[in-house]
């Protein structure tokens, strides 16, 4: 008997398939951070979230704009709250207590991003969701309202079109930066419940309906369906973390193999295990670091990691 609706994945051409050689970029919600740092443990060269997380569509595409046109940041863009300076296009993670740390961090990121999406292979967009703030006295969309007060913004969500709109543009600015970039779409699995389930729904609904139509449209576009094997197929709230809205450490490990099978050819999926194996026992502690069997057991992780290395033209992540 089968006890789970189970996802089918797509059948991809060789072009569509990742390699240890290929450069990666990760834009979007949370759920792109965890499927990232997965990418990085294995040893694939992933740059995730530039600007920080980023969950509306809008958001995102002003990022890749900025990054296609090399406009990096200025005082002018910068604002004080409560002890901090801020980016109204970045996540909190950039804020410093001062200006010109603020922009050294954002700018630094900001060059390493623009250089990797110009040699990318691949991109990979996860949207959270459908609503977008705006500051209420210019009508610019903002990223992160950095705690100030809700007053300051309105508050709308975007239409199918909007979305759509948005990224037409969007993916004729990467076509001509970067006319080698596969665009992977994903919508984020976590729930907003700000405004009930309800508008969750109609929220996720409206950027699977935008994907699904860009997709149609851009041979160089594909879906990945993250937030259906989460919500579908795992569909249990053993699943998810103690907040009952973001996935477990167990569904990222999930949605991650699946990821794996449609987008990695099996000759490359048999280096994984290996790679994780050697990546565990770098991170390993012994009792005594002093003994003669930690001191060859060190020299032979060593070596095999750089054997690895010099096959495979990577680097073996120990964080």
């Amino acid at each position: 008997m089968n006890f789970r609706t189970k996802v089918t994945l797509a059948t991809l051409p060789k072009e569509w398939k990742i390699t240890f050689a290929d450069e990666i970029m990760l834009l979007g919600s949370c759920f792109s951070d965890s499927v990232g740092s997965q990418m990085q443990q294995v040893g694939l060269k992933a740059l995730l979230n530039p600007f920080g997380t980023l969950y509306n569509p809008c958001s995102i595409a002003m990022a890749l704009h900025r990054l296609t046109t090399g406009t990096v940041f200025t005082e002018t863009e910068l604002f004080s709250h409560e002890g901090l300076y801020h980016s109204f296009m970045h996540h909190s993670q950039f804020s410093s207590t001062s200006v010109e740390d603020t922009l050294l961090r954002i700018n630094t990121s900001f060059v390493e991003a623009q250089q990797q999406l110009k040699t990318a292979r691949f991109l990979i967009i996860t949207l959270g969701t459908a609503w977008i703030y705006r500051l209420a006295d210019t009508g610019q969309v903002v990223a992160n309202c950095h705690k100030l007060p809700e007053r300051l913004f309105m508050r709308n969500r975007l239409s199918v079109d909007d979305v759509v709109s948005v990224f037409e543009k969007t993916i004729a600015e990467l076509q001509a930066y970067n006319p080698h970039l596969h665009i992977i779409f994903t919508v984020s699995p976590i729930r907003h419940f700000r405004d009930g389930a309800h508008a969750n729904q109609l929220s996720k609904s409206t950027l699977l309906l935008a994907v699904e139509e860009l997709c149609r449209k851009y041979a160089n576009t594909r879906y990945f369906p993250a937030y259906e094997i989460v919500l579908d197929e795992l569909r249990d709230y053993r699943f998810f973390a103690d907040d009952m809205v973001h996935p477990s450490p167990l569904a990222v490990q999930y949605v991650w193999e699946c990821f794996c099978e449609e987008f990695f050819d099996e000759q490359i999926r048999a280096y994984f295990p290996k790679i994780e194996k050697v990546r565990k026992s770098l991170l390993h502690r012994p009792l005594n670091a002093d003994t003669q069997a930690y001191i060859q057991f060190k020299i032979n992780i060593l070596q095999q990691k750089e054997a690895l290395e010099h096959e495979l033209g990577i680097k073996i992540c120990s964080k």
